[in-house]
C-alpha cells in the first residue's frame, strides 16, 4: 500500500494507511527535537489540558512548546517565537481560558486566541486541536493544500472552511469500528503529502535526511 490518499477518497483503510505512517515520515524527516516536541504535542499537552477541566488554559510555557512543534514541522519562522515569548503569562492563560470555553463555537475560539501577538489562526487551530481533536484540526499547510487547494490564507474564513471540510471527512470516514477526527484527518493528509515528496518509498529516511540538510 502507498500509504498516501487524496482527499477526495472515501477509502477509510487508505486514510488509516496514511495516518499509520505518520510517526514513521515524522521521525524520517531527521528535524532536531521534531519527534519529542511531537509527542509532548499529541501526548503529553493533551493530559495537561484535560487535567485543568473544567476550566481548561495553556500556560505560556507550554504555548512556547506548541509554537516549538508547529515551526519544525512545517516552516521555521523564530519571529513568532520571539512574540510568543514576550507575551504575559496572565494574558495567555486569560487568552486560552476564554478559548476553551467557546468551543465548540471555532470562530469565537480562535478569535479569543489571536488578540496574542503571534498567535495566528494557524497557531489558534493548534492550541484548540490540542483540547479538541474531535472539532478543531490543526491549519497545517499541507492539510490545507490538500482540502483547498492553497495554502496562502492564514485567515479565520479560510480556516472555517477548512475545518467544516475536515469535519466533514472525518464523519464520512467513521464507519462502523472505524472512527475518524478531524485531527486525524489533518496527520493523515500531512503524513501523505510528506510520503509523497520521498520517491524512495523503500527507504523514506534517507531521503528526508537529504531534504532536511537542503532546508537547515
Amino acid at each position: 500500500m502507498a500509504e498516501t490518499v487524496d482527499f477526495a477518497s472515501g477509502d477509510a483503510a487508505a486514510w488509516r494507511a496514511a495516518l499509520a505512517a505518520y510517526d514513521r515520515r515524522l521521525e524520517a524527516l531527521d528535524k532536531p527535537d521534531l519527534v519529542a516536541v511531537d509527542s509532548f504535542y499529541r501526548h503529553d499537552l493533551p493530559a495537561l489540558l484535560r487535567g485543568r477541566d473544567p476550566e481548561p488554559f495553556i500556560a505560556k510555557p507550554e504555548l512556547a512548546r506548541l509554537l516549538q512543534w508547529k515551526l519544525s514541522r512545517g516552516k521555521w519562522r523564530p519571529r513568532l517565537m520571539d512574540f510568543v515569548k514576550g507575551l504575559d503569562d496572565a494574558m495567555v492563560e486569560s487568552a486560552s481560558r476564554k478559548a476553551f470555553a467557546a468551543l465548540p463555537d471555532l470562530s469565537r475560539a480562535i478569535t479569543e486566541l489571536t488578540v496574542l501577538k503571534g498567535v495566528g489562526p494557524a497557531t489558534a487551530s493548534a492550541v484548540l486541536a490540542a483540547y479538541a481533536p474531535d472539532v478543531a484540526p490543526f491549519m497545517s499547510d499541507e492539510a490545507m493544500v490538500a482540502a483547498l487547494g492553497n495554502a496562502k490564507e492564514y485567515t479565520l474564513k479560510q480556516y472555517l472552511a477548512f475545518a467544516d471540510k475536515l469535519q466533514a471527512k472525518a464523519k464520512e470516514l467513521t464507519i462502523g469500528e472505524e472512527s475518524f477526527t478531524p485531527s486525524d484527518v489533518e496527520r493523515a493528509l500531512w503524513s501523505s503529502a510528506i510520503g509523497s515528496k520521498s520517491p524512495a518509498s523503500g527507504n523514506p529516511k534517507s531521503e528526508s535526511k537529504m531534504r532536511g540538510k537542503r532546508k537547515r
